[in-house]
């Protein structure tokens, strides 16, 4: 008598509708937590093998590298920083204060092809008008670091990206495009981050960049599955118990 009850069931437009549309959304936020699992991943093996490799990438004039899969890897660049032209990212906190972090421009030696170096942080001066002092000399070097993106902001508000006219420049957010013609010489699209035992830095804590385990994403997934199957579920018995009336 179920089954008869079962197969004799019709279901109504609205309902199923709805049920349709909660169960393919549930379906694509779960397919989706699989597919940010597999990316972090794969992020955290490369920040893995970029914190660890003894290798040592030599920059050179080559200005399209894959800056993702270099992300994390130690390099060293010859050359002469930029003096007259630094920028200063603001709104950059250390132990509680704010200040700026130091971005120099390093042209590689026989080139005008430029890098940015972050040289650390400074702190902010109590009155804004007067910037920090982050001169260096402007000599033949060597520098070393690590590759890696720009600091990112949570939420980018307009105009973030455009630099200050007086030097050392000051803006919210790296965008290299922009530097690119503030500079009129081309910039790689990444950061060296200045070692510690190097003597032109400022204060450093570079931190390697923390992320969701690719174990909480999947775990994420199992909700939104197990979710469109409760779903299912549930829409079956109402409708069996809507027929039975």
């Amino acid at each position: 008598m179920l089954n008869d009850k079962v197969t004799a069931m019709r279901f109504e437009k609205a309902p199923v509708l709805a049920y349709l549309t909660l169960f393919v959304l549930l379906c694509i936020l779960g397919t989706w937590q699989l597919s940010r699992s597999e990316e972090k991943r794969s992020f955290l093996e490369q920040q893995a093998l970029g914190s660890a490799s003894a290798e040592i990438i030599s920059l050179t004039k080559i200005i399209d590298i894959d800056a993702s899969k270099l992300r994390y890897k130690k390099t060293q660049a010859t050359g002469h920083y930029d003096t007259a032209h630094q920028f200063l990212i603001d709104n950059q906190f250390s132990a509680g204060k704010v200040g700026y972090l130091v971005l120099t421009p390093f042209i590689l030696q026989g080139e005008t092809t430029g890098v940015l170096v972050n040289r650390g942080w400074v702190p902010l001066n109590p009155d804004r008008a007067i910037l920090p002092d982050i001169d260096i000399k402007d000599e033949l070097t060597v520098v070393s670091g690590r590759i890696n993106n720009f600091p990112s902001v949570g939420i980018k508000l307009p105009g973030a990206e455009i630099p200050t006219n007086s030097w050392p420049s000051v803006l919210q957010v790296v965008d290299v495009d922009v530097l690119v013609k503030k500079l009129s010489y081309p910039l790689m699209h990444f950061q060296i981050e200045l070692d510690q035992d190097q003597q032109a830095g400022f204060k450093r804590e570079w931190l390697t960049t923390t992320v969701m385990l690719p174990e909480q994403h999947i775990a994420y997934a199992i909700q939104w599955f197990a979710l469109a199957l409760t779903l299912t579920i549930l829409f079956i018995w109402y409708s069996y118990k809507k027929h039975d009336k």
